[in-house]
């Protein structure tokens, strides 16, 4: 009896590791095969970027343009363009953004989101990454030119909190336009559709929009009435003030969004 209990029980199988199954890999416990293969994992890679970049590239041989027309838009007046370079080089993009994106807030705030059509002449575009200073997508309108002249001049005595320096002397910087039909013959090899008309006649065209009492009748036919024809500084003669302004004021009024219609399959 003493004997029988001090026999101690038979091990169960599994313990003994007698009749213990090996252990059958799953698919995801073969990736150390890759993992300790430099080449072989450099092939999967390649293979794997190469199928994601045909899945997104592949379609787009298939639409005739990835943007949609959108009537109103057109390309930039020679004085608008001279604007531009003078926004570019004065670094306004730095603060400024021409992106209103499809939220809520920024709807509510600019207005309609931008539209890929809007910056289509744009080169380089003019999208930006930071607010400093608000979005100018829309700012075209919104304020009158005597406005934007006080504004450069001084921005705190309009906006009391505005960071931004100030830009009087662009009204002393008088431009002839001496070399904008070569402007636009540049933007021309890009693919803006600027024809033989528009860049003979962009001197022209460059002062009459500047000058309300000049024969713009030509500068019209051209660009369309969108082209507003102003003194936009209130000064003689045609400085960088006037040139960026007439930029500023375009921007965002070539769409009329209370007909504006979006493509469903875009």
């Amino acid at each position: 009896m003493a004997d029988d209990r001090m026999q101690k029980p038979p091990m169960p199988a599994s313990a003994s590791g007698v009749g213990d199954r090996p252990k059958k890999k799953t698919f995801l416990d073969r990736h150390q095969i890759l993992e300790r293969n430099v080449t072989l994992l450099a092939i999967f890679a390649f293979l794997v970027v190469t199928i994601g970049g045909i899945v997104q590239i592949a379609p787009l041989f298939w639409l005739e343009n990835t943007i949609e027309e959108v009537e109103g838009m057109r390309p930039y007046t020679p004085l608008e363009l001279t604007g531009r370079d003078i926004y570019i080089r004065e670094g306004c993009y730095v603060c400024h953004s021409q992106m209103i994106r499809p939220m809520r807030d920024e709807v509510e705030r600019y207005g309609h989101y931008s539209l890929a059509a809007e910056s289509q002449y744009d080169h380089p575009f003019q999208w930006g990454s930071k607010r400093t200073g608000p979005d100018l997508a829309r700012v075209g309108g919104r304020y009158s030119n005597a406005w934007h002249v006080d504004h450069l001049r001084d921005p705190q005595s309009v906006v009391p909190e505005s960071v931004m320096p100030k830009y009087g002397y662009l009204e002393e910087r008088l431009i002839d336009g001496q070399y904008v039909d070569e402007l636009l013959a540049t933007h021309k090899l890009v693919g803006v559709p600027y024809e033989d008309a528009h860049v003979e006649n962009a001197q022209a065209d460059f002062k009459a929009q500047a000058d309300p009492d000049s024969d713009y009748d030509g500068l019209i036919e051209r660009y369309g009435e969108s082209a507003q024809v102003a003194n936009f500084d209130g000064r003689p003669g045609i400085s960088e003030a006037d040139a960026l302004i007439a930029y500023l004021q375009m921007l965002g009024t070539l769409v009329d969004f209370s007909t504006f219609t979006p493509v469903a399959s875009r």
